[in-house]
């Protein structure tokens, strides 16, 4: 089973508590929005430590190096069957200058043309209410998670 680690980044604001979310980059997202945001996250190498997976996707995807506290919240398993790790921290950066590492990929398939495209294409911060919309259905549990331990401003 595949698995991944990520940071639910939460800070206080004058609404209530918001959420930092990201989209992916790249061809197939392109075009797709609500249900497809996530926390930033990555895949567990063997061996590594999956609070240190979290905060190294974070920065990988963001620019930003989460501090702790880190609250660890239940693992999920996502429709695909991957099972994914999160801690909750408090935090704030801003969205609109998150620099992504890249991938490269053949685009379009079988054209013998590589592009790059950042990992992350998007940030934003959101509202409880907001980010249900846009995270991932699966994930949707750390939201509630955070909220019912109270832990909007750690």
């Amino acid at each position: 089973m595949k698995q991944s680690a990520g940071i639910l980044l939460i800070r206080a604001a004058r609404v209530g508590p918001e959420f930092f979310l990201v989209h992916p980059g790249g061809p197939f997202f392109a075009k797709k929005d609500a249900g497809w945001w996530t926390v930033p996250k990555g895949e567990i190498m063997p061996g590594e430590d999956p609070l240190n997976t979290a905060i190294r996707e974070f920065e990988e995807e963001t620019g930003y190096t989460p501090a702790a506290p880190f609250t660890r919240l239940t693992s999920i398993t996502q429709k695909g069957g991957k099972q994914v790790h999160c801690w909750a921290a408090s935090g704030n950066l801003d969205s609109a200058k998150i620099v992504s590492n890249t991938f490269e990929i053949e685009w379009p398939p079988r054209s013998g043309k590589y592009k790059t495209y950042p990992e992350i294409d998007k940030a934003g911060w959101f509202t409880p209410e907001e980010a249900a919309k846009l995270i991932n259905e699966r994930q949707v549990a750390f939201l509630e998670e955070v909220l019912q331990l109270g832990l909007t401003a750690l």
